[in-house]
Parts: C-alpha cells; sequence; structure tokens
C-alpha cells in the first residue's frame, strides 16, 4: 500500500511537471490569442501606471520619512521600489506561464494562484483551493481601504480650506462628500468614467508641482534631521511605502489591456519606466517635504502648506482629483464582490440584478464611510491597508506562484537559488504585513487614548 500510495504521488509529480513545462514544447503564446475591445498603447500604459503615483500615498511620503529618517527613507525607497517592481514582474511572468499550460489567452490572478499553487509541492497544493477568495479578499480590502483614505484626505482638505472661514469638525465634511461619492459611483461604465480620469491626472499633476514649489523655495524647519529613524516607527514607513507602489490589482490590469504585451515587463519597458518616473517622484516628495515641515509632518504634505492663494489652489485640486477618483478605485470591490459572488447566486433566486447592484453600490461607499468616520487617521490607514493587504497580494502570492511552478522543473541550481529568492520574498512579506499591521493598529489605538 506504501509502494503504491509512492508511485500514485510520483505520478502525479509527474504529470504536474509535464504540465508545468508544456510551454517548453509548445509554441503557443497567449499574448498572440487576447481579444481585447479597447486594447491600450505603450504610451496610455505608461499613464496608468504613473497614474499611481498621483493618490493620497505620495502626500504622506513627508510624513513616512520623518518615521524612518532622511537616510534610511531614501535607500528604504529605492530598495522597496526595486523588489516591488520584481514581484509586479514576477506576477505577471507567473500569470502568462499559466495561461500557455492550459493554452488559454487569459487567467486572472486568483485564479492563476490557485493553479500555480495546484503545481506545486505537496504541501502547498491544499491551499490552492481557498487561495482565490483570500486573493479576492485582499484586493478587495485594499481598495477599499484606498477610498477611506481617500474620503478622510477630501475632508481634510477642507477642514484646512474652510477654517478660517468658520470651523466645522471633519467628520462634516466626510458626510457632505457622501452623497456626490454615491451619486459618482453609480455610474457602471469604466469608459465613461475615463474622461473623468484623465482631468483627475491633469489636476494632481498641477497640484504636485504646486506642491514641490513650496517645497523647494518655502521656508525649511529649524529643528534638527533625523538621518536613521527608529525601529520602532520604520513598520509605518514600510506601510506607506508599499500601499502608495503596490497597486497589484491596477497593474495587472493595465498589462492584460495591453496591445503590446510584451513590452510590458522589458528592461526598458513600461513597467520599468513607470515605476522609475514613480519612484523618483516619491522621493523627492518625501525627501524635500520632510526637510521643508521636519519630525512634525502631517498625513498629507498639502495639510502643511502656508495659507496661501497658490497652495490653496493646490489642495483643491487634489482634492477634486481624488474625489474624481474614488470610482475608479471603488469599481474593484465592486467588480470582484458584484460578479464573482453575489450576482451567480441572485440570478438562480430571480432576483432585480439592477436594482441589488445599485444595492451593493451604494452599501460599499456607506462602508467607507463609517470606517473613515470611525478611524479619520490617514497616515495609519495608509499604514495599515499597505502592510495588511499589499504585502499578501504584492510579495507573498507571486512569490508562491513562482516558487510552486518551479517546483516541477528538474533540480538544479538555478531552480534551488529562485526557490531560495522567493522564499526570502515570502517572509519578507509576512514580516512586513504582522509588523506593520501590529503597529498601525498600535497608532491607531494610541491616537484615540491621547485625545
Amino acid at each position: 500500500m506504501a509502494a503504491e500510495g509512492r508511485s500514485e504521488r510520483r505520478a502525479r509529480d509527474v504529470a504536474a511537471f509535464a504540465l508545468a513545462h508544456r510551454n517548453d514544447r509548445d509554441d503557443y503564446d497567449p499574448h498572440l490569442h487576447r481579444e481585447l475591445q479597447n486594447p491600450t498603447t505603450d504610451l496610455e500604459s505608461l499613464v496608468h501606471i504613473l497614474r499611481l503615483g498621483l493618490g493620497t500615498g505620495i502626500l504622506a511620503m513627508p510624513q513616512a520619512f520623518a518615521r524612518a529618517g532622511v537616510a534610511t527613507g531614501v535607500v528604504a525607497t529605492v530598495i522597496v521600489a526595486v523588489v516591488v517592481t520584481h514581484c509586479l514582474q514576477v506576477l505577471i511572468r507567473a500569470q502568462y506561464d499559466v495561461c500557455k499550460m492550459r493554452r488559454v489567452a487569459m487567467v486572472p490572478y486568483p485564479e492563476a494562484a490557485r493553479i500555480a499553487l495546484e503545481q506545486g509541492p505537496r504541501a502547498l497544493r491544499p491551499l490552492g483551493k481557498p487561495t482565490p477568495a483570500a486573493i479576492d479578499f485582499f484586493l478587495v480590502t485594499y481598495q477599499l481601504g484606498v477610498c477611506c483614505c481617500y474620503i478622510v484626505f477630501m475632508a481634510n482638505s477642507c477642514k484646512k480650506l474652510f477654517d478660517p472661514v468658520f470651523v466645522m469638525p471633519v467628520e462634516m465634511y466626510m458626510l457632505i462628500f457622501l452623497p456626490p461619492i454615491i451619486a459618482l459611483n453609480l455610474i457602471k461604465s469604466l469608459k465613461k468614467l475615463a474622461p473623468y480620469s484623465a482631468v483627475a491626472n491633469v489636476m494632481a499633476f498641477i497640484s504636485i508641482c504646486i506642491i514641490l514649489y513650496y517645497l523647494l523655495t518655502g521656508q525649511k524647519s529649524v529643528k534638527p534631521i533625523d538621518l536613521w529613524g527608529s525601529p520602532a516607527t520604520f513598520p509605518l514607513f514600510f506601510g506607506t511605502i508599499v500601499f502608495a507602489l503596490t497597486a497589484v490589482g491596477v497593474v495587472v490590469a493595465v498589462e492584460n489591456n495591453m496591445k503590446t504585451p510584451k513590452s510590458f515587463g522589458r528592461p526598458c519597458g513600461v513597467l520599468h519606466i513607470g515605476m522609475t518616473l514613480t519612484t523618483t517622484l516619491f522621493l523627492a516628495v518625501g525627501y524635500f517635504g520632510y526637510i521643508f515641515c521636519g519630525s512634525e509632518c502631517s498625513d498629507a504634505i498639502t495639510l502643511d502648506l502656508p495659507k496661501e492663494t497658490l497652495a490653496s489652489a493646490a489642495v483643491l485640486l487634489y482634492a477634486l482629483a481624488i474625489f474624481i477618483s474614488y470610482a475608479l478605485h471603488c469599481y474593484v470591490p465592486v467588480d470582484v464582490l458584484w460578479n464573482t459572488y453575489l450576482s451567480p447566486r441572485l440570478e438562480r433566486g430571480g432576483s432585480n440584478l439592477v436594482l441589488w447592484e445599485y444595492c451593493v453600490r451604494v452599501g460599499l461607499c456607506l462602508l467607507t464611510f463609517m470606517l473613515a468616520v470611525s478611524v479619520p487617521r490617514l497616515g495609519l490607514f495608509i499604514s495599515l491597508f499597505g502592510a495588511l493587504c499589499s504585502s499578501a497580494l504584492g510579495f507573498c502570492f507571486p512569490a508562491l506562484m513562482e516558487a510552486s511552478l518551479a517546483h516541477a522543473r528538474p533540480p538544479s541550481s538555478a531552480r534551488l537559488l529562485l526557490m531560495l529568492k522567493d522564499v526570502a520574498l515570502f517572509v519578507a512579506g509576512i514580516v512586513g504585513l504582522v509588523a506593520g499591521t501590529y503597529t498601525s493598529i498600535l497608532g491607531i489605538i494610541m491616537s484615540f487614548t491621547d485625545r
């Protein structure tokens, strides 16, 4: 019986090996079989990648540098950016390998992770089935976290602008924004949102230019500069930078919709150029923002700008850009929850699908509003969702996918090094997830007790 069991396991391993390496014997190229109605060009894809850097994360970089120290912040930002870029490449390549072995044009990230894990070591194969649900959970949580951060940022920005005229609690500004946010989120077509997104990009870019102008020409902080920071606050820095750089769902969607996807991961391709420019922008805002405001940086650098007309214009433009972007980020959780879990079940019950979909859209807006009101701490929100979700989506799952696919290859030193690298990435993701989440939650609790 034992020999029979070993033979059966060996047969499964051989089958997994054959499946994983069919692409070595087959010229099937998934990229050539994609059928897209409106594929994006390389330039359009690059614009989408650059747009990732124009969220609330970049405005929190000065505070992140204050937590990590200038020297640590610069070095760690570059290292994290390199690792994140590599992990995104790993994820895209693993998806491509899964598509090739299954001879299909495209496989979603959660399903690709399941297939990859089922080809991996025996200990990981049971994880294949629950993995898609776990990835969906992290995707939905991350995107809803972004939406929460957007509500908090818009409310804080308006409070900064209108406090000289009349003082009102930040929660009231959140309530004022709720109806227009709900109305915007009822637009179901991304194509209809595209023109508004283009306008938002222009407003955000103009605002960033104004912010950099004040950081470079304004009066700098006289407090001493911290070069190395503290190990106790470094997890908050890690959560912030990972939150800002690791938009896995958007990056995968960009690659999946490219007209020439092979140019995405080339050395001078869309991903590398986009991440290089984005990282440079992050370094500039983080470094000069910390020099400008010192250790007392606010959750967003716009809150530290002087009360002048030009600075107020920058705050207003960025707040409007974030408002428009809310619906785009909420599209992902609506798509995952509705199309994957709710719609198939309601359809079998003969329910009114249109009404239920609108209820889901309104419900998600109300959920993000209640979370934002409960914990209106933008910097801690960013660190929490970055550490919790981005570490898992951007580090852990891509490493598991690559290691599982590599497991079926013949033993070699190259395979051993690859799997050791993936183990290191997975461990780094877990450490960042646990430490960053714990530190962020502790910071949120302390922020309430210090009231």
